[in-house]
Parts: C-alpha cells; structure tokens; sequence
C-alpha cells in the first residue's frame, strides 16, 4: 500500500496543501511535495494512514502531516479526494469522526505505532470509543472534538522537539494554574527531530470565544446613536480587565514554572536589532511602510535604554491576542501556547519579556475595533467610535493587568511597550500582505499613529 500512497500524495498535495486553511505557506506556489514517511495506523475499516510531507517552496521547505482516511464504502462528502495507482481512493481523515476515534483510544492505551507513540497524563483516564469531529474554524493546526470531554489539537506543520503548546501546558499545569484547560495526553514522533504531533487537553464546553465577544461589543457601539463606550448595553471594559488580570496571573505562574531573570542589554540589543530586520524585510514586500520606516526605527532605537526596566524574561504565550482566550463561567483561559507560527522554533522556546504579550493583546484590541470597518465606505463618525472603543478596553485591560503583576503597570514601560507594538504591527503587515489584503489597511493605519 505503501508506494502508491507515495506516487498519490507527491502527484496530488502541490495543488491541493494551497488550498488548506491551516497550510502557512499560501504566500507563494509549491514547488514540490515529497513524501518522507507513510505510516499505516489502523488496516481495519476505515483504514488510517499517517504521512509525513516535506513541502518545498522554492528555498522553503517545511514538513507538514497528514492522516489519509480510506473506506470499502465511504460517506459522499469523504468520497474520493485523491485516487492512487490501484485505484483505491483516499480522504482526510479528520473529516471522518469515526476513524478519529482511533487516536483518542491509542492514547488511552499509551499505544505504539512504530515510531508514532501515545500517551497520557499520569492522573488522567480517558473514555474510549468517543468520535472526533474536526473544528472547521481552526487555522494554522487541527483540531477535533470528542463529545464533550476532549479537545485534540493536531500539529500541521512540525517543528523539532516538544511543541511549546504541550510543554507551557504542562508547566503551568504542574503549578496549579487557574486560567489553562487542563493537558491529558499527547502523540509524540519519536523518530528524527521528535516532533510532538498533537495535544489532548480538557474541551471547555461553555466556554466563548474572546474575539467574538469583543466584535460583538463594538458591534453594539456602532449600531447605537449617540451613546459612548461606557454607555452600551454591551461595553466590553468590564471584562477586559479581569481578561488582564488572568494574563497577569498566567505570566506569575509561568515564572514559578519555569525560568525567569533579568534581561542582558545585550539580549536586549540582539531583540531590537531583530525588529529592525523585521520590518526591513517586510517592507521590501509592502512598499507603503516606506513612508513610516524612519519614525518605526526611531522608535526601536529608543527601547535600547531600557534593560533596567525592572521586568525580567520569563517564558510567555508568545501570540497573545482575542482570538486564544476564552470566556467560561469561571474566569479567563488562555490557550494555544505555540507562539508565532511564522517565528522559529529557538526563538518561540526562548524566554521573553512579559511585555510581548501584553502588546499582542493591545494589538489586538485595536483590530476588534477596525476591523468593522474594512471593506465600508470611509466614515468619520465610526471611525471615532473604534477608536474611543480601542483606547477604553486598552486600558481596562491595563488596570487589570497591573493589580495582579509583580512587575506592576505595563504603562510604566512605555518605551518599550511601545517598541513591541510597533513590532507586532509590522508583522500584522507581512501577514495580512500574504493572507488577507483588503485587511492590511489595520495594522498600517496603526503603524502609523504609533509611530508618530
């Protein structure tokens, strides 16, 4: 079965790995996929494989995995994806929830497929025979629901050594940390670079989404006539700050779970000079930073002075923003440790300044607030709304943040707050360029006022 699945996935993924939600490489054509290993998980009925693609784009290349799903007679919408040299035909199957059962029950059972491996937390047993229903929301990874007990995150593209998500997880798990969904397994590569291939954490069932939650508040300012932020039904200001609080309360756990000093001012210097390369770089792809790239250098230049701020590095979300918090009943939980998906694996596992989240965050304020406005004709009145909406839960956030940190108020480090904004902006700018370009108008317009 081997070979043809081979011929299969080299003839068909350079077209079809584009058109993927969770494939980081849409910004440029696949020049090549070459299939390094076909692992059969399950021969049974439906018939799981593991693959594991390596993707070349040009000078980039990345290994990306992929479970093949076959049956003797499979459903209509699972019906023939790709088709091999004997003709047997082929899906993803994580759109099959039944042969997803295969991996929560492999884990329950700390199995071994070669050099695939299963496991699960010490303290935890899990039910078997629960079917996996795959998330159509996520975006850079996959994930798939088992009723109402479990989450399984899959890795798409893997990165050498234990994934940031499991390890942080279970770091802060250890501590007793309040504002995580608790780990309980994971599928482990134990072969190669030893990539973790997916993550089994408790599924939040109650749980909204903090993006939708923050969209659905400015949503209320707009519609309203002359009211302010702090006037609507469904002001945001309240929850933003006890949203500051959580993450204040995480970053205190991930110092007691793992490594936290003081800063160098030369890791300092070698983190400023890396803003510069950034937004060198992507400004060669987005022309329109050139009008802002002395103010943006400026700035970064600026945050040199500031090592003795007081704040050590410590380890961080890495990618704070709306879109990886959740609301339960009980408070604020933040998920999705990896860090940035485009940054490499040495740079997401090294410590950094807690202040790195907090501009995420802030960044991302600003986005539930414009992002409204994209697509609409220019409308002074509305843009004022989004902006008086931004700065109110900027700073509840703010306020929550600081009543909790040992390191006090985030503002009180605005030189270098303000240097991690303007970073994130820039790299809002590469990423809206090669993923979605009527939004790049955001983190210009944002570029440009903090700047100034």
């Amino acid at each position: 079965m081997t070979e043809p699945v081979l011929r299969m996935l080299a003839e068909q993924l350079p077209t079809w790995l584009p058109t993927q939600r969770w494939f980081g490489g849409k910004d440029r054509p696949v020049t090549e996929a070459r299939p390094v290993r076909v692992i059969t998980l399950s021969d049974k009925d439906p018939r799981l494989v593991h693959a594991l693609v390596e993707v070349v784009q040009d000078d980039r290349k990345s290994v990306y995995q992929l479970l093949l799903g076959s049956r003797a007679q499979p459903p209509e919408h699972l019906n023939g994806v790709w088709v091999d040299s004997e003709g047997t035909h082929w899906y993803e199957a994580t759109a099959d929830p039944e042969a997803m059962t295969f991996l929560l029950d492999a884990m329950a059972g700390q199995d071994s497929t070669g050099p695939i491996s299963f496991h699960r937390e010490d303290d935890v047993e899990l039910d078997e025979g629960l079917r996996g229903r795959a998330v159509t929301s996520e975006q850079s990874n996959t994930s798939l629901i088992y009723g109402q007990q479990y989450i399984l995150k899959l890795f798409r593209k893997l990165s050498a050594g234990p994934n940031p998500d499991l390890r942080i997880h279970r770091a802060l798990h250890s501590v007793g940390c309040e504002h995580i969904a608790q780990p309980l397994g994971w599928i482990a590569d134990d072969d190669g670079d030893q990539p973790t291939l997916g993550m089994l954490q408790q599924f939040l069932a109650d749980a909204a989404d903090g993006w939708a939650m923050a969209t659905a508040s400015v949503r209320d300012l707009m519609a309203e006539g002359d009211l302010h932020a702090d006037e609507v039904g469904g002001d945001f200001a309240g929850e933003a700050h006890r949203l500051g609080a959580a993450v204040a309360a995480v970053h205190a756990d991930l110092a007691r779970a793992l490594e936290s000093r003081p800063i160098e001012p030369g890791e300092l210097d070698a983190a400023i000079d890396a803003m510069h390369r950034r937004l060198d770089s992507v400004m060669a792809a987005v022309p329109e930073l050139a009008a802002m790239q002395g103010a943006v250098h400026e700035v970064f230049e600026q945050a040199r002075g500031t090592a003795d701020s007081g704040v050590p590095i410590q380890h961080v979300h890495g990618d704070l923003h709306l879109g990886q918090v959740l609301r339960t009943v009980h408070g604020w939980v933040l998920i999705d440790f990896e860090g940035e998906p485009a940054a490499p694996v040495s740079e997401r596992l090294a410590p950094r300044s807690p202040l790195r989240d907090v501009a995420g965050m802030l960044r991302s304020f600003d986005y539930a607030a414009h992002q409204l406005l994209v697509g609409q004709p220019e409308d002074h009145q509305l843009a004022v709304r989004a902006q008086e909406w931004t700065s109110r839960n900027r700073s509840a956030f703010c306020d929550g943040y600081a009543e909790v940190s040992p390191n006090g108020d985030p503002r009180a480090h605005g030189v270098l707050l303000r240097a991690l904004e303007l970073d994130k902006a820039v790299y809002e700018v590469a990423y809206e360029q090669a993923n979605r370009p009527d939004w790049l108008q955001i983190p210009l317009t944002s570029i440009a006022r903090i700047a100034s």
